[in-house]
């Protein structure tokens, strides 16, 4: 009898989404990642944000059904003994998104206001999803201008032609006075 190996849960699948903001002085990652340990789930993913003076973190734990259930309860415990802004739920592991090419943009340029969305607005009107993203405001140390710089990680369906979106690309930025860059991911 054959078994297909994508069909049978594997013991270690079951995946808890944790998000937490707190001042950045009270960031709990310590406090989560000890909880997560204890639990017999491992920390598989984490993204830690500090945005003004408060710290967002984003934790994706797994293990087996036992141990997330197990962690859960620590959670809740852990939210009201810390006064902790907690939120987690079950996911699921994401599907593999093979058609996606994954680009590299990064874009700086003076800052005014609407930029991000218009640079979000032309990848929603070519179906590039955005992956990931980092944007902020700072004074160039040179000048004291005010300028905004973005980093994205992109999706481009493999069906686009990556030269031609590159040119209307590289050209939707000309039109509005941004310098970027487009580059494959290589890693």
């Amino acid at each position: 009898m054959s078994t297909n190996p994508f069909s049978a849960r594997s013991s270690n699948d079951h995946q808890l989404l944790i998000q937490t903001l707190t001042p950045a002085s009270r960031t709990p990652l310590l406090a989560l990642a000890r909880r997560i340990a204890d639990a017999g789930c491992n920390l598989s993913d984490a993204r830690v944000s500090t945005i003004g003076a408060d710290t967002s973190l984003t934790l994706l734990a797994t293990g087996a059904w036992d141990a997330v259930a197990k962690l859960e309860t620590a959670l809740t415990k852990l939210a009201r003994e810390e006064e902790l802004r907690l939120t987690h739920y079950r996911t699921n592991p994401r599907e593999p998104s093979g058609h996606l090419l994954p680009y590299l943009v990064e874009v700086v340029s003076s800052d005014r206001p609407g930029i991000l969305v218009k640079i979000v607005d032309f990848f929603n009107r070519h179906d590039i999803s955005v992956e990931q993203l980092s944007s902020m405001r700072y004074q160039a140390m040179q000048t004291g201008a005010s300028m905004f710089q973005a980093q994205f990680t992109i999706g481009v369906p493999d069906k686009l032609h990556i030269a031609a979106l590159r040119d209307d690309f590289l050209e939707f930025c000309d039109s509005l006075n941004l310098d970027a860059i487009m580059d494959p991911v290589k890693f």
